[in-house]
């Protein structure tokens, strides 16, 4: 039941993982430093908040781990930043055009954080009423 409830979130943290594997030459090539920030990590805020979005609703749908159903947010939380974190030691180790980066880690985890403020904001009552 576990898995079959936490599907999208693994189908997502496989999409990441691609993401994260694919050839530097996939992406298209940014021309200023201001379009880098704004754009490259916009992509992993959003990427890693619904991640974390997708973690929550599950670990809230489950009962049968009720460690991870009672502390979901800070569950997801946690597992969005060691998955973003072990996402930029992947790119370290493999060469594929790639590289990691603190501030790749960083927007990672803000993307987690932003995951746990959209659930507060727009889910928390349904979850609620459940």
């Amino acid at each position: 039941m576990f898995f079959k409830n936490n599907i999208l979130g693994i189908l997502w943290a496989i999409v990441i993982l691609i993401l994260t594997v694919l050839p530097g030459n996939y992406f298209p090539q940014i021309s200023s430093f201001w379009e880098l920030l704004s754009l490259d990590k916009l992509i992993h805020v959003s990427i890693f908040a619904i991640f974390s979005l997708l973690l929550i609703r599950v670990f809230k749908k489950q009962n049968k781990y009720l460690f991870l159903y009672s502390h979901s947010k800070i569950s997801a939380l946690l597992i969005g930043i060691i998955y973003g974190s072990l996402t930029e030691i992947i790119q370290s180790l493999i060469n594929n055009g790639r590289h990691s980066s603190l501030y790749d880690f960083i927007a990672n985890s803000a993307g987690c954080i932003v995951g746990l403020v959209l659930f507060n904001m727009f889910f928390m009552k349904y979850f609620k009423k459940v």
